[in-house]
């Protein structure tokens, strides 16, 4: 499997221009260094989207229940409402129940953080910007993404309580059934785009909107089923039946207090920003602004700065389309009621299962009739092969020439040239 460290780029910079003080790295240290870099940018940012939807929840839900929310904790809106929490919830004191597993009671929240902290290392926030850029990019992160509810089922076995427990059992139940569709939706674009790149996948959308997946006729309804599917995942209301107070206390959750109980709502959290920024990357054109402004710079200034620019842009595009899923998964929370955990069920098995098959059959007919009727496979745009961006061309022998074909003609991204490098 061809991958390439988003670390390589830092890296061969500091082989040739060297670091302060210590000059010209060789290869071993500069990766060693680039990589550590990247891990504290992804580290840090993991953390930032518990701080800043935990403080939008409280806002949102005060607006909606005609409330203000936060407002004493840094000025007027609140907003070190959740570094006060943070702090609160360090100096409470760490109990472990007399009957629970010490073990694996204290090791379950490290799993659910770690599942969802190493999902934001192939997710591309911009084009080339991720921490690994894979081929199998999405697989990876719906695999460990899967891991989570191991985490679930360790803290509610480990705990000793039958409260916890039955909670566990629950999540298990919900989280391994909504997989499946969510997988199965998910998998609709990229059998549009061909390719399990996520990178690759949000390029093919550039250019404007009407290049988006979501344009799609199966697309479409794909993305409205792998959303609901992806907030039953994130333990969110309606689907929160592990955490259900009225039934269960508080599910697996029941005997975890202080520091070990904010990191289970920190993954939480986490999770729902990676949904949406997943969703986003396949369906909504990434970090493509939909009016062909980014693809426009990249086309006029396909290096240096001016790539650079096209790039911060393109990041805070797909930051602020995720924060808009979030916020709708925020809302979402706040208007239905919870369902019964059979009605879960049902929703899943017997309704979401069946569509989100339908939808990918339909996907993969859909341009084998346009091509049989009406000789071209898209009617919206260009068909997917012609999308990608064209910075520069791919240098040197590569194995389109081992194939016959003139690699000066086709056009890639920087993120593509740079992978197709020996």
């Amino acid at each position: 499997m061809d991958t390439l460290l988003a670390a390589n780029s830092l890296a061969e910079y500091l082989q040739t221009n060297g670091v302060p003080f210590f000059g010209p790295l060789d290869e071993s240290t500069a990766m060693i260094f680039a990589a550590v870099v990247h891990v504290a940018l992804v580290g840090a940012w993991f953390g930032l989207p518990a701080g800043l939807f935990i403080w939008a929840e409280r806002k949102i839900s005060g607006r909606i229940q005609d409330r203000l929310g936060p407002t004493r904790c840094g000025g007027k809106f609140g907003w070190l409402q959740s570094l006060a929490d943070g702090i609160k919830l360090i100096q409470k004191e760490d109990l472990v129940p007399k009957d629970a597993d010490g073990l694996m009671f204290r090791l379950a929240p490290y799993i659910v953080v770690v599942a969802s902290f190493v999902g934001y290392i192939a997710l591309p926030f911009s084009d080339g910007w991720a921490a690994m850029t894979l081929d199998v990019g999405l697989f990876l992160t719906l695999a460990v993404l899967s891991l989570e509810v191991l985490g679930v089922i360790l803290a509610g076995y480990s705990s000793g309580s039958k409260w916890a427990l039955f909670g566990a059992m629950r999540e298990g139940a919900q989280m391994v059934s909504y997989e499946i569709p969510m997988a199965i939706c998910a998998l609709c674009p990229i059998v549009t785009a061909g390719t399990l790149n996520l990178n690759e996948v949000a390029l093919l959308q550039s250019g404007g909107a009407w290049n988006w997946n979501i344009l799609h006729p199966f697309n479409f309804f794909a993305f409205f089923v792998y959303f609901t599917c992806a907030t039953a995942s994130c333990k969110r209301a309606p689907f929160d039946l592990a955490e259900a107070e009225s039934e269960l206390v508080a599910g697996f959750l029941t005997e975890y207090s202080g520091f070990r109980w904010s990191l289970f709502f920190l993954a939480e959290y986490a999770s729902m920003f990676l949904v949406s920024g997943l969703a986003v990357v396949l369906f909504l054109g990434g970090w493509d602004d939909g009016f062909g402004i980014i693809t426009a710079i990249k086309t006029a200034f396909p290096d240096g700065l001016g790539n650079f620019i096209a790039n911060v842009i393109g990041l805070k595009v797909f930051l602020v389309k995720s924060s808009i899923l979030v916020c709708v998964q925020i809302w979402v929370r706040w208007t239905l009621p919870r369902l019964r955990i059979d009605q879960v069920m049902t929703t899943c098995l017997k309704y979401l299962i069946p569509i989100s098959c339908f939808l990918f059959a339909g996907t993969v007919a859909y341009p084998l009739v346009l091509a049989k009727m009406f000789g071209q496979t898209s009617i919206i745009g260009a068909p997917a092969g012609e999308r990608l961006v064209q910075p520069r061309e791919v240098p040197g022998s590569t194995s389109l020439e081992s194939n016959g074909i003139n690699p000066a003609g086709v056009q890639v991204s920087t993120a593509s040239a740079e992978r197709s490098q020996p």
